[in-house]
């Protein structure tokens, strides 16, 4: 029996060895987001390697007013470069130097003070942010307003002072923090003064343009103000600018990515979950400033996603503060929280590939992170509190992402398929690898494959596109059959409209009892003739309540067809509301139409009767049934590009609906047209007040059965 029990338990164990398992061997968690805005844990992209200190580093040994010798510390932090060759730069403005280091942090020069151009002693004062190329090292000298330009030893080259330009403010101030310069020595410097975007200086200093104003954000109680201004008094208020940038990279191809921690924290949210570039924090702009950043994955690029709600008491609530962005192998480039030391990597469409990092004291925890840089596979991070550098470096699993987003590019689909599917084994959370095996089978003509991982991975412009290669493959399959198919329905359509016809004008010319059907016939009139339509309804008895439960419950079965029968493109959430909470969406503004309506009219000389109003209102409904339930069955075989054809079939049944309540309302209760104007809006403003005598009647009656069932409680209590 004893060994029967170990058997099992051996088993057992082998069996939890083959479940996958997320392990992270940092001091922090690495995660990315679900299309719900969860936190799905991942396995580690980077881990901490090492932390250098200013005694790592081997600064400088200087003498104090004690005579004492004293390594210099890096005091004031701001910016952290590194060049081609992996050696590093570190701008910091408290001592007023740049300090160059060799790819192993060991120190090699420091750039404080030179002789300028004019045979003058001068040193940097100030100096938040560099940038250095392949022959030059450019300095933002921040409070002497200048571009100072060494060469890769250190040496004074030339400085560009305050650009001029009739379009700068009389009272603009230069303060460069931050640049970027690209292959033909343009310069792009970001101001922490200027609010009309970057500066843009040819490589003379000469001022080109700017590029990349950011949009002024009103207050609605400031537009609402502006309107009752004069033009004297919007010139005497407080200006609203614009935010300004914080900080500056640039690609080898040109583009600026750029950095803002000055956004209003719920425009900033609402920016990242609509995917929009307005008001969002990290932007990519193209030589002409418009932004060209993607966007394309569940939310847009700009840190935190779930910001309103932390699982550790002590954990950092609210918008993500952006101060830093670098760019990293195959596409892919990272951000900065400076509210939370944490790092939000994406590819190259904008895509969530990981998220590592925390504040601490722990080896890879970070207390206040002021800069990022990449260095081969390597992440460097400056943290302007402990004034060191923490090395982080790539794992495995890391490898085999960069490579697969490699693959992608270098368009080795085979070898990217299978790189996603090796990351799927280790992180089944990735919807990027979904994405990444789709897009190889999409280019390889595997179109029902890649609708498959796109689905997964709820990526639906992808899958559209997917879907729309497929759907041509069957439309040259079936060349014959879908014209016949076509004809085949629009010949049914027209042949029912013409029984239909045929159906009312033998009624008109016949006498007696109304059957059923001719009640129902009869809607097809209505519809097309509204204003004979309802008098013969109310007058010639052409319908009856039967025929208006009728489509009333047809509408009912539209609505809900319509909630769970579109297609994936057009519900890719796979989002249904209740058939009960469908129904009351659709019957209940019926009723309080037909109540609000009758009790309004019988005030005002109103001709018709809850029974007439009721039977109008439902047969108005028609034109909604003959589009909702077609629109909603064609979405299996539209595109997202022909969503608009959708939203314009639904927006016609609803038109055409208003319109008959309209005219029926008119016909029924024979008012003028500006009388029954009056007595519509009454009625949607009785609707109203309706609802909150309702909504106020069943709180009361809550708040009612509360009070007596607390002293029934109280009472048994005491007894």
């Amino acid at each position: 029996m004893k060994n029967k029990y170990v058997r099992i338990l051996a088993v057992l164990s082998c069996l939890l060895m083959l479940l996958p398992v997320v392990v992270s061997a940092a001091s922090y968690k690495t995660y990315t987001y679900s299309i719900d805005g969860a936190q799905l844990l991942s396995p580690d992209a980077y881990t901490p390697n090492r932390q250098i200190d200013s005694v790592e580093m081997n600064l400088p040994v200087t003498v104090n007013d004690k005579g004492e010798q004293v390594r210099e510390t890096l005091n004031t932090p701001d910016d952290l470069v590194v060049d081609s060759k992996g050696n590093v730069y570190i701008a910091d403005s408290s001592n007023n130097c740049i300090y160059a280091l060799d790819s192993n942090f060991k120190f090699r020069f420091k750039i404080t003070s030179f002789v300028n151009s004019q045979g003058v002693d001068d040193a940097l004062s100030g100096c938040k942010g560099c940038f250095v190329t392949d022959k030059y090292i450019y300095v933002a000298d921040t409070n002497k307003n200048r571009i100072v330009i060494f060469d890769l030893e250190g040496k004074y080259v030339r400085h560009l002072d305050e650009p001029e330009a009739d379009i700068f403010e009389d009272n603009a101030i230069y303060k460069p923090i931050a640049l970027a310069v690209d292959a033909t020595e343009r310069l792009y410097v970001v101001s922490s003064t200027t609010y009309q975007g970057i500066l843009s200086l040819d490589k003379n200093g000469v001022f080109q343009a700017y590029v990349g104003a950011q949009k002024v954000a009103y207050s609605t109680w400031d537009i609402f103000w502006r309107q009752f201004q004069t033009a004297k008094q919007r010139a005497l208020s407080v200006k609203n600018v614009p935010t300004e940038y914080n900080n500056i990279t640039i690609d080898s191809t040109g583009f600026i990515y750029v950095t803002t921690s000055s956004i209003d924290e719920g425009n900033q949210q609402n920016a990242i979950y609509n995917k929009s570039g307005e008001y969002a924090p990290v932007k990519k702009y193209n030589a002409a400033g418009k932004d060209i950043l993607g966007r394309n994955g569940f939310y847009g690029p700009g840190g935190e996603v779930w910001v309103n709600y932390s699982p550790i008491k002590s954990d950092i609530t609210g918008a993500s503060k952006i101060i830093d962005v670098a760019l990293g192998p195959a596409g892919s480039w990272s951000i900065i929280d400076e509210k939370r030391s944490k790092v939000y990597t994406y590819d190259q469409y904008g895509q969530l590939l990981f998220i590592f990092g925390d504040k601490g004291s722990m080896l890879g925890n970070i207390q206040k992170v002021s800069a990022i840089a990449y260095q081969g596979t390597n992440i460097l991070l400056l943290d302007s509190t402990s004034k060191t550098i923490t090395l982080y470096s790539r794992t495995e699993y890391g490898d085999i992402l960069i490579k697969a987003l490699q693959n992608e590019i270098d368009r080795n689909y085979d070898a990217a398929v299978t790189d996603y599917q090796d990351i799927l084994q280790r992180n089944s959370n990735f919807d990027a690898a979904y994405i990444g095996i789709g897009k190889a089978y999409y280019r390889q003509s595997k179109y029902a494959e890649a609708m498959k991982m796109f689905e997964s991975a709820y990526e639906t412009a992808n899958y559209s596109n997917a879907f729309k290669m497929q759907r041509q493959q069957w439309a040259n399959k079936y060349f014959i059959v879908i014209p016949i198919v076509v004809v085949v329905i629009l010949v049914a359509i027209v042949k029912f409209f013409g029984y239909a016809h045929k159906v009312n004008k033998s009624v008109t010319t016949s006498s007696g009892k109304r059957t059923f059907k001719q009640e129902v016939m009869y809607a097809f009139h209505v519809i097309f003739h509204p204003f004979d339509g309802f008098w013969d309804l109310k007058h010639e008895k052409r319908g009856s309540v039967r025929g208006a439960v009728f489509y009333l419950v047809l509408a009912l079965i539209a609505v809900c067809y319509n909630s769970v029968g579109k297609a994936y493109i057009f519900n890719p959430r796979a989002s249904y509301s209740s058939m009960f909470m469908t129904c009351i969406s659709l019957l209940v503004p019926v009723i309080l139409w037909v109540i609000a309506n009758w009790c309004l009219t019988t005030l005002f000389d109103g001709e018709g009767s809850i029974r007439d109003i009721f039977i109008a209102t439902c047969y108005s409904l028609v034109p909604l049934i003959l589009f909702m339930i077609p629109a909603t069955a064609l979405t299996n075989v539209f595109t997202l590009n022909e969503a608009s054809i959708y939203n314009m079939l639904i927006s016609i049944g609803w038109a055409w609906v208003m319109l008959l309540l309209f005219f029926g309302t008119m016909v029924t209760h024979d008012y003028s047209l500006l009388r029954n104007v009056l007595t519509s809006i009454g009625t949607v403003v009785g609707m109203a007040f309706i609802m909150f005598c309702g909504v106020l009647f069943s709180t009361l009656l809550v708040k009612m059965v509360n009070f007596i069932s607390g002293i029934v409680t109280e009472i048994t209590y005491r007894m």
